[in-house]
């Protein structure tokens, strides 16, 4: 007998590759409710499919959401379950979702989590980096100068960073970040996770950043990028590189300051100066 009460929304993990990954409580729930929203249908059917789940589907992603969620809102108020599904993984983490998670609660109806995969944690499971400490920060931007000025605001943090990242840029990533954070930082490489051409690396950012760029099949399918945090050395270093930078700076433009300050100090230049 269902466990799924009328009225609710009932946020569901799927898979991130695997389908068996799919848990009998989420199988369970997608079957009982009355609608299932999804990130795209045509994704979903055949996973849905492959567990008997023959629930309906309506489209929610980030193009549509605005509009959608009052719709389904009213439809949970009249009392019908409504499941909400990404493509992969846990809804909401770098997915659609949060629009119709806010109104929901804001309109008294109960949310109700069924947890699963989430790339970003599987990966962290297996990278070997600390796992008591960590920050998630989704998608960098996708360009460079913007790319580069966020890693720099990154580069002092002592938690683990984890990211993802398309595959068609991962490889610039990984020169910034090895530009921004130093060569010689812990770095991993999660690619295809739980799918056939599963794949984790680590090594240092010089290291992981040369090979990748070498071989084009680890510039292939879903990536998550996890980074060690600044160590106290690190940190001291990068401070003092950015006195020296800071001083230097008033009498210097801010490339050639960057540049001797990064010498002097031995902190990574691009993580003194962003130009």
């Amino acid at each position: 007998m269902s466990s799924v009460q009328p009225g609710c929304l009932w946020v569901v993990a799927t898979p991130i590759g695997h389908r068996d990954d799919l848990s009998a409580r989420a199988i369970d729930s997608l079957r009982a409710v009355a609608v299932i929203a999804a990130e795209d249908t045509r994704h979903s059917r055949p996973l849905l499919l492959h567990h008997g789940i023959d629930t309906p589907l309506i489209a929610l992603h980030e193009h549509n959401e605005r509009d959608a969620v009052e719709a389904i809102v009213r439809r949970m108020l009249a009392g019908d379950s409504v499941a909400l599904i990404s493509d992969a993984g846990t809804p909401l983490i770098s997915d659609p979702g949060f629009r119709l998670v806010r109104a929901a609660r804001a309109a008294g109806i109960r949310c109700v989590p069924v947890p699963g995969a989430c790339a970003a944690i599987a990966a962290l499971s297996v990278a070997g980096l600390p796992s008591d400490r960590f920050v998630f920060e989704g998608f960098l931007p996708p360009k460079a100068a913007a790319r580069r000025g966020r890693l720099q605001e990154l580069a002092g943090d002592a938690r683990t960073l984890i990211f993802y990242e398309s595959s068609h840029r991962v490889a610039e990533s990984l020169a910034d970040m090895r530009d921004v954070f130093g060569g010689e930082r812990e770095a991993v490489l999660a690619r295809e996770l739980t799918k056939l051409f599963e794949t984790v690396i680590g090594e240092p950012l010089a290291e992981l950043t040369a090979r990748v760029m070498a071989d084009p099949d680890q510039q292939r399918g879903e990536c998550v990028l996890l980074v060690a945090g600044c160590s106290e050395e690190a940190d001291a270093k990068l401070a003092e590189g950015r006195r020296i930078f800071a001083i230097l700076r008033e009498e210097l433009p801010p490339a050639k300051a960057a540049k001797l300050a990064a010498a002097i100090s031995g902190a990574p230049r691009k993580g003194l100066y962003v130009g």
